[in-house]
């Protein structure tokens, strides 16, 4: 169950959101991480608490924390004197009170990643076992490069997907609004015209315009129902269940299917190459980036380990649970040959990268003008349906 605490940190006073089974166990999880509980109430499931509150609170941004680490380690400051030079500097109240956490942590002589894993809301345990691989190798610079390097990768990805949502998005919005213009405005007017007639109508136009009546005479009521409609299905698709079943239906899909599993392949191969490069061992690696797959990918690879824990070569378990392609496959046995698994994963992952990034282009493409051809066809049916009647009465004139 999810926790809101209200707390302070020295003058600091923030709310904090934590997973506990308890108010009790949220609270002493807070004092651990060093905070002082002011109250504790449990998260509700109204739709302010699970979008508007997200949408307000501000959050931390770990890509930048690791980029200013880098270049004030790299500038020749210590570490202590590093993470006090970013808390003094930061404006933004929840951001400065991690800061002092971790600093607080380094004061009492734990490690920067012991430090880091009192904050799990924050730091993912992907990210805390990098740190704690370069504190054996004593390379902290190095370690944030290959995290800086690997984000800027995912980002650019996921940019590129973004990107070619949007023309598509704009074009639904637009035409939606078109399509609710002619049905909330242009239709009850010609409503009024033909009940004024009382000419006998097409049963597809008097739908229509019956549509229309309904609008002007009850368009409040319609309104507020269509919003309470549309936040109950947002609220709906917020559910990790329901996300989890339309996911396993898009599987389901052969050619978006095949396009979700390479991207799920791509994050794969690209963190497990940075954990290894890291310095973190082959089956360890595994484990922890197994959170990033889909169910299904992630029983597959939980066979994987299995196997390798048993001896098996990592190339010959990735093919036999179908964790490869036939790209991937000759790739990871050049790196089991040469023993740079990691740099290999890497050039696996940029090549994922790539085939996907081929195929939102082609995606985008063909989306267009499928999307226009849909929104002229709905367009051009409403204004048939509405001056079909016209033409009718001219035929009879005729």
């Amino acid at each position: 169950m999810k926790y809101d605490l209200k707390v302070a940190l020295g003058a600091d006073v923030s709310h904090l959101a934590l997973d506990a089974a308890s108010a009790q166990d949220a609270h002493t999880i807070a004092e651990q991480q060093g905070f002082t509980v002011l109250t504790v109430k449990r998260a509700g499931l109204s739709f302010e608490n699970t979008f508007l509150n997200q949408l307000s609170k501000p959050k931390f941004n770990l890509m930048l924390f690791s980029q200013e680490l880098l270049a004030l380690l790299e500038s020749g400051l210590s570490l202590v004197e590093s993470i006090e030079a970013l808390a003094e500097k930061e404006q933004q109240a929840e951001t400065k009170m991690v800061l002092k956490q971790v600093m607080t942590a380094l004061y009492d002589g734990l490690p920067l990643s012991n430090a880091l894993e009192k904050i799990p809301t924050v730091f993912s345990p992907l990210y805390v076992a990098l740190v704690r691989a370069s504190e054996r190798t004593g390379d902290m610079a190095q370690a944030l490069t290959r995290h800086v390097t690997y984000q800027t990768q995912i980002d650019a990805v996921r940019k590129k997907i973004i990107s070619a949502s949007i023309y598509p998005s704009l074009l639904m919005i637009v035409g939606g609004l078109v399509v609710l213009f002619l049905l909330g405005y242009v239709v009850p007017k010609f409503s009024t015209i033909y009940e004024s007639t009382g000419a006998n109508l097409p049963w597809m136009s008097q739908l229509l315009l019956n549509w229309g009546r309904l609008l002007q005479e009850h368009g409040q009521e319609v309104l507020i129902v269509s919003l309470a409609t549309l936040a109950s299905l947002i609220f709906i698709l917020s559910r990790p269940q329901v996300k989890a079943w339309i996911t396993g239906m898009f599987w389901q899909i052969p050619a978006l299917g095949e396009t979700m599993r390479i991207y799920q392949l791509a994050r794969f191969y690209r963190t497990l190459g940075m954990l290894l490069r890291g310095g973190i061992p082959l089956v360890t690696a595994m484990s922890m980036v197994s959170s990033l797959l889909q169910q299904l990918l992630k029983s597959s690879l939980e066979q994987v380990i299995s196997d390798v824990r048993e001896g098996q070569p990592l190339s010959a378990a990735m093919v036999k649970h179908g964790m490869t392609t036939s790209i991937s496959i000759r790739m990871l046995r050049v790196g089991e040959r040469t023993g740079q698994m990691g740099e290999m994963m890497e050039r696996i992952g940029a090549f994922y990268d790539e085939e996907i990034a081929r195929k939102v282009e082609w995606f985008t493409k063909l989306l267009e003008p499928t999307l226009m051809l849909l929104i002229g066809l709905i367009v051009g049916l409403v204004v048939v349906l509405m001056y079909m009647p016209i033409f009718e009465l001219a035929g009879n004139i005729q």
